[in-house]
């Protein structure tokens, strides 16, 4: 994979056989397609509660979410939604399924969110956490979470909380580069 990316002069046109403006090197004629972000979340959970950290970090700094971020080259979706529930909050999971995939075009973001079981009731906020609590469903702070998503994923969890959705994904594929 060439993950190569401008770093001089280039020209913002419409390449030969394209449909929209990009970014090209006019000496070599490079591409810099840039493409929407893969963001990977965990709805965490310990017995009957749901695990939020309230964020350190813009934006919406304070505000409650899930483990989030982006996805990291070189894992899986479900191994991303594992890593972030780590680094946000210093807990161990194991993901089960994915309960949601959403698309905000207008940022750029596909986000892969998905059902996680801790594996104790043990956690520490991050770096990237203020702080990180338990919450029962009638707890949750609906007033206070820090995006959208993070309300759809949450009604989705409690939507499909008894049903398998789509299995997480816990096998690399073989590729092969050509």
């Amino acid at each position: 994979m060439n993950d190569t990316k401008l770093t001089g002069p280039s020209l913002k046109i419409i390449p030969e056989g394209d449909d929209r403006e990009r970014l090209v090197c006019p000496d070599c004629g490079f591409i810099d397609y840039q493409n929407p972000r893969i963001v990977v979340g965990a709805v965490c959970t310990w017995e009957d509660k749901f695990l939020l950290c309230r964020r350190a970090i813009e934006p919406a700094v304070g505000k409650w979410t899930f483990p989030a971020g982006f996805m990291e080259l070189n894992e899986t979706v479900a191994e991303g939604a594992a890593r972030e529930a780590r680094e946000e909050a210093g807990v161990e999971v194991v993901v089960q399924d994915i309960i949601g995939v959403y698309e905000v075009p207008e940022v750029g973001h596909v986000m892969m969110m998905h059902r996680a079981q801790m594996t104790s009731p043990e956690f520490k906020a991050g770096f990237e956490s203020l702080e990180v609590a338990l919450f029962s469903w009638d707890e949750i702070p609906w007033d206070d979470l820090a995006f959208p998503s993070v309300r759809w994923t949450l009604e989705r969890f409690h939507e499909v909380r008894e049903h398998d959705v789509v299995p997480a994904v816990t096998e690399r594929a073989k590729f092969k580069v050509f």
